[in-house]
């Protein structure tokens, strides 16, 4: 049966107050990465509208698909803090990190890529044999501290293939080989691991529920799983590969047999290394979309059927983001209220056709002339609000 997670009253956006007869809009871009976070793209339309239309009522939030900066967005959102603390890098090293605590208390904001992300190394650390999760478990276990009775946590931009082990490690699971010797986990020795102890699990881990943000569907092993599809861009070479599918394939069959979840066909098993299927053996966590979990938590299916219009934006728009990510989840809304979507961005790879199969009205790149990547993500903000600037203008000349 499918979870739903709790969601806060206390949660407000940002709106611009303005006389009652102004169009009422809603402003709700990702970030444009390389160049602006979502927030000052946020105030980048914001600025444009308001120069078009100064009595325009004006509703506006960041969002995220729940990889990187979904815990930070959240977290604001719901009028949460920030807590820090120490934790282990993907290599085992000390380092600062943050999650996210909503207002009561009750609910915690955890992001894999604060602790584990591919990020947080250079390109001569990048080894998914050695790299682990244990500090995304360190945070967990934090967060369970703190008095948080549910998490969500973002598994995007991980360094690693060790399917959730080094997670587990710091919840108190342990790993042994076939002699009874205890395995350090990480993704080179997932193949050695044959038995699991949960006899010292963290005694708050039960008592919590854990909601994954997983914006991919890849199984945890074949040609489409985690080693395969992902190693490379954290650092494996072909052999390295090889060795990483072996051990998530050996592994899954150690983790069924002492569970009793078999993860073989369950899409985003393989996300972030394995990630989704230890999430799913470890923490008893659900797996949702993550622009489903974002859009829920900022209540955005109630808000946007009293929106006149919507407008997002994206770094790139291309096929891919029509499959699940932030203007994909948001179009579904827009179509089912019948309010407009409007989209800007910095490049746009969409034909008018699959424009109009997803439901977005008017999507344009903001770039107004050839220029290289450089300047492209300089100009990015200016660029944003005279393109804002336009499109609404010629909105409410037509509405009007």
């Amino acid at each position: 049966m499918t979870r739903k997670i709790p969601t806060h009253r206390r949660f407000e956006l940002k709106t611009r107050d303005s006389i009652s007869n102004g169009m009422h809009i809603l402003i709700a871009p990702d970030k444009f990465r390389g160049s602006l976070d979502a927030d000052p793209v946020c105030d980048a339309i914001e600025k444009g509208v308001l120069q078009a239309l100064p009595d325009a009522k004006i509703t506006k939030t960041a969002l995220a698909d729940g990889g990187e900066g979904t815990a930070e967005i959240l977290t604001k959102n719901q009028n949460g803090r920030f807590v820090e603390i120490d934790v282990k890098d993907p290599l085992g090293r000390k380092i600062k990190s943050t999650f996210g605590l909503s207002s009561d208390g009750k609910v915690a904001y955890v992001e894999m890529a604060n602790a584990s992300g591919l990020r947080l190394l250079n390109t001569e650390e990048r080894n998914p044999c050695l790299t682990n999760t244990f500090g995304t478990g360190e945070l967990i276990a934090h967060a369970l501290e703190q008095g948080a009775q549910n998490i969500i946590l973002g598994i995007g931009g991980s360094a690693t293939t060790d399917a959730g082990t080094g997670m587990a490690a710091a919840l108190g699971f342990r790993f042994y080989d076939d002699k009874g010797h205890q395995i350090n986990p990480n993704g080179g020795n997932l193949i050695h691991i044959a038995h699991i102890d949960d006899s010292s699990v963290h005694p708050l881990l039960r008592k919590c529920k854990i909601f994954v943000a997983c914006d991919v569907t890849n199984p945890l092993f074949g040609k489409n799983g985690a080693a395969y599809v992902y190693g490379p861009q954290k650092g494996a070479d072909e052999k390295m590969v090889e060795l990483l599918d072996q051990g998530l394939r050996s592994f899954s069959k150690v983790a069924e047999r002492h569970f009793g979840i078999s993860v073989e066909t369950m899409p985003g098993a393989g996300a972030a290394g394995g990630m989704g299927a230890g999430a799913v053996w470890f923490l008893d966590a659900q797996l949702q979309e993550g622009v489903r979990i974002v859009m829920e938590q900022l209540r955005l299916p109630e808000i946007i059927p009293s929106m006149d219009l919507v407008i997002t934006g994206e770094g790139k728009v291309d096929t891919q983001t029509l499959q699940g990510k932030v203007v994909k989840g948001l179009a579904k809304i827009c179509q089912q209220a019948k309010v407009p979507l409007v989209l800007l961005c910095g490049t746009l790879e969409i034909t008018p056709q699959q424009a109009h199969d997803a439901g977005i009205v008017y999507a344009a790149s903001v770039l107004n002339r050839p220029m290289d990547l450089e300047t492209a993500q300089n100009e990015a903000y200016e660029r944003i609000v005279e393109n804002a600037y336009y499109l609404v203008n010629l909105i409410n000349r037509v509405r009007n």
